[in-house]
């Protein structure tokens, strides 16, 4: 989904990778339709880097960002939050461990 969003809308060639992580060890409570739910965040992880020793962080016009969440929330199951890691490299590093 997030590749498809990011293409859609020009940014695959300026993204040197966009890791999606979920973090299946975590609960988040939200609402969709008329009930609660406890389902488990996704982070995307945007970034650019010419060597993959240092990077930065993409920044990714917030409705492709809007387009991104929404499609997740509602296409993916037990998944209802979607955050923007920001962190650069160092002091992160691009893949979560």
């Amino acid at each position: 989904i997030a590749r498809e969003e990011l293409k859609a809308a020009g940014l695959d060639r300026q993204i040197w990778q966009c890791p999606v992580v979920l973090l299946a060890d975590v609960r988040s409570v939200g609402v969709q339709g008329d009930g609660r739910t406890y389902g488990h965040p996704i982070v995307l992880r945007p970034v650019s880097s010419e060597d993959a020793m240092t990077a930065d962080w993409s920044r990714i016009p917030y409705e492709t960002l809007e387009k991104i969440s929404t499609r997740i929330t509602n296409e993916v199951r037990e998944v209802n939050r979607v955050v923007l890691d920001v962190t650069s490299k160092p002091p992160g590093t691009i893949e979560w461990e």
